[in-house]
């Protein structure tokens, strides 16, 4: 396209964009959520199949992907979804936890009235989520609280590291949502930290963080 080469952008270009980022969400969705599962080859004629997308479309949503550490090209063989270990999806999490905890703390600093009710609200479903024994949903609430904080934040650096290092380790952690007692347990940690970010404390928004990751961590450590 034209805007890739550095030529002037225009509505068509735009749209094409919004085309491109929605196929990489579909794809990683399906990646995350254990449709495409470990090792699995994505070959691109068959994605263009099932998404109704051009092929180079799915070429580039691939190439995100990859730089997302969530897909692996191989010289020659096509694309697969990359497989990551609990080893490694440990790390992830400990290399997340000073991050997170640093959007958690500048939130707190930050918050406006509006992105207040907006988390006031987004607690509220969450408890709604978990009541009602709905732990996709549940699982889709907790992401949603993930890019709040990080956006309130207003921290570049550290929304960027968080956005791929969440991606790769979120399929553990998804598995882990349905280990009895976990949701209720990770329901506890949420509103602990979503309470802090209300209350104006840094100070507790980053330690409720770190808590939440560390317990993350030695669930990944214990049940994987």
């Amino acid at each position: 396209m034209l805007a890739r080469c550095g030529a002037g952008r225009t509505g068509w270009d735009s749209v094409l964009d919004v085309a491109e980022h929605d196929l990489t969400r579909r794809i990683r969705d399906a990646i995350l959520s254990g449709e495409f599962a470990a090792g699995r080859r994505l070959v691109e004629a068959d994605l263009t199949a099932r998404f109704d997308a051009s092929r180079a479309a799915v070429r580039l949503a691939l190439i995100d992907l990859a730089h997302e550490g969530l897909v692996e090209r191989l010289p020659n063989r096509g694309a697969r979804v990359r497989s990551i270990s609990v080893e490694e999806a440990i790390e992830i999490v400990e290399a997340r936890a000073g991050l997170e905890a640093l959007c958690a703390r500048k939130a707190a600093e930050h918050l406006g009235e509006e992105e207040a009710d907006e988390l006031v609200e987004l607690r509220t479903a969450l408890v709604a989520a978990v009541d009602g024994g709905d732990i996709v949903r549940y699982s889709r609430l907790i992401q949603e609280l993930d890019e709040r904080l990080r956006e309130y934040s207003a921290h570049v650096t550290a929304t960027r590291l968080l956005e791929r290092l969440q991606a790769q380790s979120a399929r553990h952690q998804f598995r882990l949502a349905f280990a009895p007692g976990r949701a209720q347990a990770s329901l506890a940690q949420h509103l602990a930290i979503i309470d802090a970010v209300l209350a104006g404390d840094p100070e507790g928004a980053e330690r409720a963080t770190r808590e939440h990751l560390e317990d993350v961590a030695g669930l990944l450590r214990r049940v994987e």
